[in-house]
């Protein structure tokens, strides 16, 4: 009988808890640079998600160690469903590179909440490179190995891996120079102080049309309609970069209450299902994706196996 009071009070207490949340403001962690596409899909939702919850939600940039920084915050919070993470794929890539090392387990140590978008990759280079298309990218690498160069946000990030991958499919060698995010990397290679890097397909079409970037191929599995004269990385003599296009999504810590996760569903799907907001992602490449909390975590899992593939074959190795 005591058992069973015991119960009744925490199912009481839980649903009387999930009608006032949220009481505060709701913290969304980056763990990326602002400016950059993380950052910029992540303020998008917050401030519909705001509307939702009838609450602020506050994006913080807590930038370094390919999101590691961001993680291991959010990881270490109270599980109240007050502080988020947005997800990139460094939240798998960062535990497979740390193998034994690492200070967190992707799924054992979150709950998800939802996939929120997809992102294709370009890649790009300085707007009046003499490089026009990859296979001149390639030709320069053999020709002269110590001069190419790629950026990337971080260490295990997806400019890394996919730069990683295409030397170890051209048989090349190329060096990879990190950033403390994507905007700061994408600075460097439009002043061609870096060759190029595989930029997420988001927030660049204004420096395109203003020529401070060249678009040299694509990472669909179609020609993208915002670059339709852009070959793809299949066209380009590179098939399976499809495969491992970056999803972005919302997970809090592990023991966050359920009525919690399924409120903060709620918001993010009632935020990407908005014409305006879909359409302003579309319009800055992203594709949107929402999904259930057991959706985006079975999601996940295939994502570290995905990425565990990519990692092995071209031998990337924790920094």
């Amino acid at each position: 009988m005591k058992r069973l009071f015991a119960i009744v009070i925490g199912l009481w207490v839980g649903m009387s808890w999930g009608q006032t949340y949220p009481e505060r403001p709701v913290k969304l962690v980056v763990g990326y640079s602002a400016g950059g596409p993380t950052d910029v899909i992540a303020r998008i939702v917050a401030q519909d998600m705001a509307a939702s919850l009838r609450q602020s939600v506050i994006v913080e940039n807590k930038t370094g160690a390919n999101g590691l920084i961001g993680t291991m915050e959010v990881k270490r919070a109270a599980p109240d469903g007050y502080t988020l993470l947005v997800t990139t794929l460094s939240h798998n890539v960062n535990a497979i590179l740390l193998a034994d090392k690492r200070p967190y387990d992707p799924i054992a140590d979150f709950a998800p909440v939802s996939l929120v978008t997809l992102l294709p990759l370009v890649l790009v280079t300085r707007g009046d490179s003499p490089l026009g298309s990859v296979s001149d990218l390639i030709g320069l690498a053999k020709a002269r190995p110590d001069e190419v160069s790629y950026a990337s946000a971080g260490n295990g990030g997806s400019a890394h891996l996919a730069g990683a991958l295409l030397a170890t499919l051209s048989n090349t060698k190329m060096a990879h120079v990190p950033f403390r995010g994507n905007a700061p990397a994408l600075t460097e290679v439009m002043a061609g102080r870096v060759t190029f890097m595989f930029y997420p397909m988001i927030g660049i079409a204004e420096q395109v049309a203003q020529k401070r970037l060249k678009v040299l191929g694509v990472s669909t599995a179609a020609r993208h309609p915002d670059y339709p004269g852009v070959p793809t990385m299949a066209e380009a003599g590179f098939p399976g970069f499809e495969e491992y296009t970056q999803g972005l999504g919302v997970v809090v810590p592990a023991g966050t209450p359920v009525a919690a996760i399924e409120r903060l569903n709620a918001a993010l799907r009632a935020s990407l299902e908005k014409p305006e907001t879909r359409e302003r992602l579309k319009g800055l490449g992203a594709i949107t994706q929402a999904s259930s909390p057991a959706e985006f975590g079975a999601w996940l899992k295939k994502d570290a196996e995905r990425w565990a593939r990519v990692i092995q074959a071209a031998g990337v190795k924790a920094e």
